[in-house]
């Protein structure tokens, strides 16, 4: 399993090829879809390869695209701890007065994380997804066997020491360490070997 990054806005979004298509892990923000099409072209990916979309969380720079792929065929991938949070966004979109689809969350295939080996096995991807709350209650993060580790917008190990009261951030960071990741995938910051 290979992480290809997408990166046509600010939020990098990752496409994970397993044998029943691929994982779409985040998207952008509402408005970015001619650039996300443009990204997808560049890889040789074509939505139609996209089984399934996770968003690490329902923030608008996350999941802005969501509704529309989900409109086109992908299915929403949706974490039960998630399910409360999947409109948090659209009255940022609104008032913004951008472009934008709501997530239809009716036929999202909703698991949980205790769930998710099984679910990612049956598509190809070998990992499990794991409740990562620091930054957001709906956070989550994927890790897989590989020592792949995508964490949405979880804050880096290295901001554990720097301030007071950030026992939820270590706590998230000893739940990740436990897998032994290797390479860790930010949102909003380069890929990171882990030593």
């Amino acid at each position: 399993m290979t992480v290809i990054t997408l990166k046509y806005g600010n939020t990098n979004t990752f496409y994970i090829q397993g044998c029943e298509g691929g994982l779409l892990f985040d998207t952008d923000y509402a408005g970015t879809l001619p650039l996300f099409y443009k990204a997808l072209k560049q890889n040789n990916i074509r939505v139609k390869d996209i089984g399934y979309v996770l968003a690490s969380h329902y923030h608008p720079d996350h999941m802005g695209l969501v509704g529309e792929l989900v409109k086109q065929g992908v299915k929403l991938l949706l974490i039960d701890i998630q399910k409360e949070f999947v409109h948090f966004s659209d009255n940022i979109f609104a008032r913004d007065k951008l472009r934008y689809t709501p997530v239809d969350d009716t036929d999202a295939t909703m698991i949980s994380c205790k769930e998710s080996r099984s679910f990612l096995s049956s598509i190809g991807i070998h990992g499990e997804i794991i409740h990562t709350p620091s930054h957001s209650e709906d956070s989550i993060s994927l890790i897989m066997d590989n020592g792949d580790c995508l964490v949405g917008d979880l804050e880096p190990s290295e901001y554990i020491g720097a301030y007071e009261e950030n026992s939820a951030l270590k706590a998230d960071w000893e739940l990740i360490a436990s897998f032994h990741p290797e390479i860790v995938f930010y949102a909003h910051k380069p890929e990171q070997r882990i030593h």
